[in-house]
């Protein structure tokens, strides 16, 4: 004979297992009705919303039997579950009642109201003097904390009605009352009773929960938000855009499956012998296919390199290249200023905010201050180099020629330009790693290596290069990564961001180009893809050659 509270516990459970059987079905008609509408949405889409409600009709079977069991799995996927569920009906009712529409609109009416959170404020001080002042005999209707309570009422209501709370929470009801405002509704009081019912303590009492289950939840409700937005915002642009590099996507007609093309286009080059290094390309390869890229000149013969995409070779040339100079320019001097830094001579946290400071100030910014250093006519660049030549001249009596350096209209030197900007901006943050990890080097160390008679060159080449290994190779793995994707730059500072003759031309600005200029967006899916690939196998042979020189231990 079951007491009244097992009895209800049994009922209770019950119902979660036939909400999970019925929760499952809606799943499987929503698939089945997805497929035989005739709606707008391309297949990409329903295959989505297809493998989505699948996995979830199949988690809830399998949870409705394991609450059938009464096993804490059950449990644990019913939360999922119906949390996944009211966070999902949650947005859909918040994008139907046009909330975000209503954030802009709060955004214009804000600076009104706030005058009136001054008095909210002003009400919170004066209900904390109450504790200040001597104690005495007072009702509770003429304390000061009554009184501040009130104020802060009214100042909350005024502070509503400036900023039009009330005509924006009846626009959201009357967005909200039509049949997919509705449904959403119901959705979040039925999943968020089902997620209320479930978390009561008789129920995972019943189900066997230990507290070890419980902590694991918790952990994942305080990551969920979190882990929801890499989910949605990272992980699932990602796979969309893994999916989009096999497709002719222009983002306005329904894409194609082209298979490898996008690939087989980007990877499509030649190389063919000349006769003489002026030979003309078209004489060697099919000009309708190939373009030249680059001819390498060997005595009186040469090599021609064409590609069918000229212009993403010479964007992975000019990346490439400013990889092989921006990451020493950022590594080599951050460590060098970095063990200046960690001396202990008077004003070194001054200078180790002011060697900081670039890393944290605006791209734009910067990039639009250095345009005005590298102006050929005006810029302090150019006058600085001018007014060393005349000295050296005037000096020796020389004849040194001022070039006066066209920095970012001629193709010599445009990427040294970009290169010397991010080198700049990039040093300051590197430093700050490298003396976090020198401050964490025993000092016992050096101690031990002065009595042995090592002189500083000693001490830097053998202990502090090694027991810098690891910041090392996070240093230049993460300033590599950096590099690779160059674009703020190049953007903000070439006009056009190409350069002079393709001269600045860089992966990321070549994607950009062709997702958001020329709308072929499989096809910049795919440059991406590539893209990866190449930081990951920069990234992968830096990590194999740290382990074979590090002096740790994995």
């Amino acid at each position: 004979m079951y007491s009244h509270s097992s009895q209800q516990t049994n009922l209770t459970l019950r119902i979660h297992f036939i909400w999970r059987i019925i929760f499952t079905l809606l799943m499987v008609v929503g698939v089945y009705l997805l497929w035989i509408s005739d709606t707008e949405r391309e297949s990409w889409q329903k295959i989505i919303i297809t493998v989505i409600c699948s996995l979830a009709a199949i988690l809830s079977i399998y949870g409705a039997t394991q609450i059938n069991k009464r096993n804490h799995s059950g449990r644990m996927i019913a939360l999922l579950l119906d949390y996944l569920g009211f966070a999902t009906a949650l947005v859909i009712a918040l994008n139907t009642g046009e909330i975000f529409i209503g954030i802009d609109a709060l955004g214009q009416t804000f600076p009104q109201g706030i005058p009136y959170l001054g008095i909210v404020i002003a009400g919170y001080f004066l209900g904390s003097l109450d504790e200040y002042l001597p104690t005495k005999k007072a009702t509770s209707e003429n304390s000061l904390k009554t009184v501040g309570r009130w104020i802060m009422l009214l100042g909350g209501i005024l502070f509503l009605w400036q900023i039009e709370a009330v005509n924006g929470a009846v626009y959201f009801v009357s967005k909200l009352i039509q049949p997919l405002g509705i449904a959403s509704v119901i959705a979040i009081i039925i999943f968020g009773i089902s997620l209320w019912s479930m978390s009561r303590p008789h129920i995972a009492q019943a189900l066997g929960v230990k507290t070890g289950h419980e902590q694991i939840i918790n952990g994942w409700l305080f990551l969920s938000p979190n882990l929801l937005g890499f989910l949605i915002f990272f992980a699932g642009p990602l796979v969309l855009s893994l999916y989009f590099s096999f497709t002719d996507s222009d983002a306005f007609n329904t894409p194609n499956w082209v298979g490898f093309d996008n690939y087989a286009r980007i990877l499509n080059v030649r190389f063919a012998l000349l006769e003489t290094p002026t030979q003309l390309a078209r004489e060697v390869v099919d000009i309708k296919i190939y373009d030249e890229v680059d001819r390498f000149v060997i005595g009186n013969t040469g090599i021609l390199f064409a590609a069918a995409d000229k212009f993403f070779w010479l964007a992975l040339r000019n990346t490439l290249t400013f990889v092989l100079f921006a990451v020493p320019l950022s590594v080599i001097p951050a460590l060098i200023l970095s063990n200046v830094l960690n001396s202990k001579l008077p004003g070194m946290k001054f200078f180790r905010a002011v060697y900081f400071m670039p890393s944290i100030a605006a791209v734009v910014g910067i990039a639009l201050v250095w345009q005005w250093l590298y102006n050929a006519t005006i810029g302090y660049i150019n006058y600085f180099v001018t007014l060393g030549i005349e000295f050296w001249n005037n000096l020796f009596n020389l004849a040194i020629v001022d070039p006066k350096i066209q920095w970012v209209s001629d193709e010599r030197t445009a990427l040294l330009a970009v290169v010397i900007i991010a080198a700049w901006q990039t040093m300051g943050f590197n430093t700050v790693l490298f003396l976090a990890g020198l401050q964490n080097i025993p000092g016992e160390l050096y101690e031990a290596a002065t009595v042995d008679g090592a002189g500083a060159w000693d001490k830097f080449w053998g202990i502090t290069l090694p027991m810098l290994a690891p910041t090392t190779f996070y240093v230049v793995s993460t300033t590599t990564i950096q590099a690779m994707q160059v674009f703020e730059q190049v953007f903000i500072l070439m006009n056009p961001p190409e350069g002079p003759n393709n001269s600045t031309i860089t992966l990321v600005l070549y994607l950009y180009r062709s997702g958001f200029q020329n709308f072929q967006q499989g096809y910049a899916s795919a440059i991406a893809w590539v893209l990866f690939i190449v930081i990951f196998g920069l990234t992968l042979i830096q990590f194999q050659r740290q382990r074979r020189s590090s002096i740790y231990e994995s």
